[in-house]
């Protein structure tokens, strides 16, 4: 029902828009690639840092290419509303693209994981395979293959503040999923294990869950802390429930339980070495065209 309902509202946007539903029925356009990258999002006005440096290492690496944006949360869409920010969602980026007269299109997804909101992606970009572009290809999340956990983990384990010593721990936030991808942070967590074990992946909404990484913290005697977001960006949940004052912040449970806490908030797209991966990544689509 809610691939129909996707296909449905891919066609009605495109209409919309004033074009034609199947290439087949117009003539045979000049070829225009285009990008779309497409993010969960954020209204906090600090985590624009991390989309600035996304759109500035993309348009770097394919400066020939016109770079769109899309968010696939309604509700972050609608808080961007209200302060006059208006972004896309997906389906609507790609119908205005193709109103556009674009032929070739790279969707590159900015999640994680390839989770719910990835899944929800791949078949809006199915159903407009049928809609009039000549390509459209979806590049994968960030954390897809083995390749890319290899390469996540040096670039943790490069990012760590370097005044952290051995003997103190450095604490991932992920955000965890109800999706079978949520099996993905305890991979990260063991691969970065054997090459340092006092690094831990917790997720705020799956699994490992911050009681099984406090237990860990313990057992282990760990006396400090520091807490980093393995999200894209640094907002809401890295500001309030990783690093925020109240009592149910991953800072203050710890913090409670005799761990020093030293949050860093910075999210990964923040650091060009998980960019340059989603790059890596978008490099695949584009090479197709």
């Amino acid at each position: 029902m809610k691939q129909k309902l996707i296909v449905l509202m891919a066609v009605v946007l495109t209409l919309t828009f004033g074009t034609m539903a199947f290439a087949g029925h117009c003539e045979k356009k000049e070829t225009k690639k285009g990008i779309l990258l497409v993010a969960f999002g954020s209204s906090e006005a600090s985590a624009q840092v991390s989309f600035e440096n996304i759109d500035k290492k993309v348009k770097a690496t394919f400066p020939a290419i016109p770079v769109r944006w899309a968010f696939t949360s309604h509700i972050i869409r609608n808080k961007l509303a209200k302060q006059g920010k208006i972004l896309d969602a997906p389906e609507v980026a790609l119908a205005k693209m193709h109103a556009e007269g674009f032929t070739h299109v790279a969707v590159q997804s900015l999640h994680t994981i390839g989770g719910a909101e990835y899944h929800d992606l791949r078949k809006i970009v199915g159903s407009f395979k049928m809609m009039g572009f000549e390509k459209i290809i979806l590049g994968y999340p960030l954390m897809s293959t083995q390749h890319d956990m290899e390469r996540i983990v040096d670039a943790i384990l490069a990012n760590i503040p370097k005044e952290r010593k051995k003997n103190e721990a450095v604490v991932l936030m992920g955000h965890g999923t109800h999706h079978p991808a949520n099996a993905f942070y305890g991979s990260l967590m063991f691969q970065l294990q054997l090459r340092d074990a006092n690094v831990y992946v917790g997720t705020v909404e799956g699994y490992p869950d911050l009681d099984t990484i406090q237990s860990m913290l313990l057992k282990k005697g760990i006396k400090k802390a520091y807490l980093m977001p393995f999200m894209s960006v640094a907002g809401d949940h890295a500001k309030n429930d990783m690093a925020g004052p109240e009592e149910d912040s991953w800072n203050s449970i710890l913090t409670k339980a005799g761990i020093k806490c030293t949050p860093v908030l910075k999210g990964t797209a923040e650091y060009d070495n998980f960019v340059q991966i989603w790059v890596d990544h978008l490099k695949g689509p584009v090479g197709h065209f």
